[in-house]
């Protein structure tokens, strides 16, 4: 099992240190999040936590998660950095890939990209993008990102995006890791096409019943033999028999953090405290599998 922080939602102060620390800690990597913006007003319910409600991002800093990523990356030297999630339908694909590739490059390969829909309307109008047919735009999408991370020249031609025979440059050494994240079927069903799955969080036997499907679509398509990821925790104490058990359906990867990221106030927890924490639990668990 690979841990990684997933600190967010905090002091922007906070990251570097932080990152510096759970490195030498022995964490394999750190999860980055991505917000655009907060409307002043809205009706859009959030589908991750208990009430729907979207309070908790409301003055809640979030540093643009490629420069995030860049800093973080910079900063360490064994660290992998994992976006959770993109917001990937909502941006241009091309200047996506530019972006990924370019992070990926510079860091040596320890780009992990995690991407997803938005589940704002409000992001969709803001960035002039139609919020209909988010789905399929996202799956161009990602065979954009897919096809120019390679390297070499490549076109597409679809329904949302017509693009010319182009080539980026820089990128990685090897093929960029295309995560998704999503708990509907359908985002069930693009994960399985690609390097992995990204759990955004809930009851231990949901995430069971979830991974039960991802493991039929991944069979569905021909992907169940490849190399993948899975990163998840459930609400459940972490302790080393959890870890097992999560290990045992198949997860590889465990965010980590100790705070409540859906609460309404700001985060005031002095910086030498998270440390704190991040060290006890590599003593506590990490240590002991």
């Amino acid at each position: 099992m690979r841990f990684h922080c997933s600190e967010a939602m905090t002091a922007i102060a906070n990251y570097i240190p932080l990152a510096k620390a759970v490195e030498e800690a022995g964490y394999a990597g750190f999860l980055v999040p991505d917000s655009l913006i907060y409307p002043q007003a809205s009706d859009t319910e959030y589908l991750y936590n208990s009430d729907g409600s979207r309070d908790f991002l409301e003055n809640k800093p979030f540093v643009e998660s490629f420069i995030l990523s860049s800093a973080i990356l910079t900063a360490t030297s064994r660290l992998e950095v994992t976006t959770n999630v993109v917001k990937l339908p909502v941006r241009q694909p091309l200047y996506s890939a530019k972006l990924a590739c370019s992070v990926d490059a510079l860091s040596g390969d320890r780009f992990n990209f995690g991407v997803g829909l938005s589940v704002w309307p409000d992001d969709y109008q803001a960035m002039g993008v139609d919020y209909a047919k988010r789905g399929k735009r996202l799956d161009e999408c990602i065979e954009i990102v897919r096809g120019l991370a390679t390297g070499d020249y490549f076109e597409f031609h679809g329904e949302f995006y017509d693009m010319q025979s182009v080539k980026i440059n820089p990128v990685g050494s090897r093929p960029l890791p295309i995560l998704v994240g999503g708990h509907s079927d359908p985002a069930l069903r693009r994960a399985a096409l690609h390097d992995g799955f990204i759990y955004a969080g809930g009851a231990y036997d949901d995430f069971v019943a979830l991974i039960e499907k991802l493991r039929g679509y991944r069979d569905e398509a021909g992907t169940a033999a490849k190399p993948y990821r899975i990163f998840a925790r459930t609400y459940d104490e972490v302790t080393p028999d959890y870890v097992r058990r999560m290990e045992d359906l198949g997860v590889t990867d465990m965010p980590v953090a100790f705070r409540n990221m859906y609460a309404n106030e700001e985060d005031t927890q002095p910086l030498d405290e998270k440390i704190a924490d991040y060290v006890r639990f590599a003593d506590n668990v990490m240590a002991k599998l």
